[in-house]
């Protein structure tokens, strides 16, 4: 029977000495042992905010160009609706959120107030209102809506000029014309004393506007021991004291 020479044991057998871990426990990694570490624990983290963000810049990207193309389409529509009324209208129905739709309505309402159809003007210019917010052109919407509401009579009319009179924020020659209305308003309801005080604030918001020069004229032809009346008294206005309006193809 062969023999086999005895086979002695590895003395690294069963050894796990020279096996090195490597990880923050490590005294020495290198730079790479540091970055497969890192990637090892983090490489999925990094990857997913990677992903992310590329579709955050894609999306964002996307959106400009949607926002643009948009842009042009409303600007497109708008200039397509011209000056006709019911084509006005219906670009602002259509698109609810654009400024330009509260240009519309302006102008909707302005073409109203011409036709003297007053509660159809306070409705466009009311609408428009919060559409366009700070521009210039939201404050003549505001004055258009107190204007109309005051040709029909309407008792909101008067809160609001005088909120429009005493609002220092508001442009000057808009304040000068909404006091001018009020101090009509109140002279002709006898409250002398009143349209007084909203003569002396047109004149003084705006001194070289036009309704500045009309307060003017209007105080010099009230004497200053001019007697209180009541509104069943009021006499009636001269035809320089009816209210005038600002609006193109409305003056009166």
């Amino acid at each position: 029977m062969a023999s086999y020479p005895k086979q002695t044991p590895s003395p690294l057998a069963g050894d796990d000495r020279n096996m090195i871990v490597v990880d923050e426990n490590y005294l020495t990694p290198s730079f790479e042992d540091r970055v497969r570490i890192f990637w090892d624990r983090y490489g999925r983290t990094v990857i997913a905010g990677l992903v992310l963000l590329v579709v955050f810049f894609a999306a964002k990207t996307l959106f400009g160009v949607y926002a643009d193309y948009r842009e042009k389409s409303v600007r497109s529509a708008y200039a397509e609706a011209g000056d006709d009324t019911a084509a006005l209208s219906a670009f602002a129905a259509a698109n609810p959120a654009a400024a330009l739709s509260g240009v519309a309505l302006v102008r909707v309402g302005d073409a109203s107030y011409a036709a003297s159809d007053y509660a159809a003007a306070a409705g466009a210019y009311a609408a428009a209102i919060p559409l366009l917010k700070s521009d210039p052109i939201g404050a003549r919407a505001r004055m258009g809506q107190a204007i109309a509401l005051l040709q029909v009579k309407d008792e909101g009319a008067r809160s609001m000029l005088e909120s429009l009179a005493n609002d220092t924020q508001f442009p000057a020659p808009l304040r000068a014309e909404a006091a001018y209305h009020l101090a009509v308003l109140t002279k002709n309801a006898g409250q002398t004393d009143e349209a007084a005080r909203m003569l002396a604030l047109a004149i003084s918001v705006d001194t070289s506007g036009l309704w500045s020069q009309r307060a003017s004229r209007l105080q010099q032809r009230m004497p200053v021991t001019e007697v209180k009346t009541t509104a069943t008294q009021a006499p009636a206005p001269t035809a320089a004291e009816v209210p005038a309006v600002s609006f193109p193809g409305a003056t009166k």
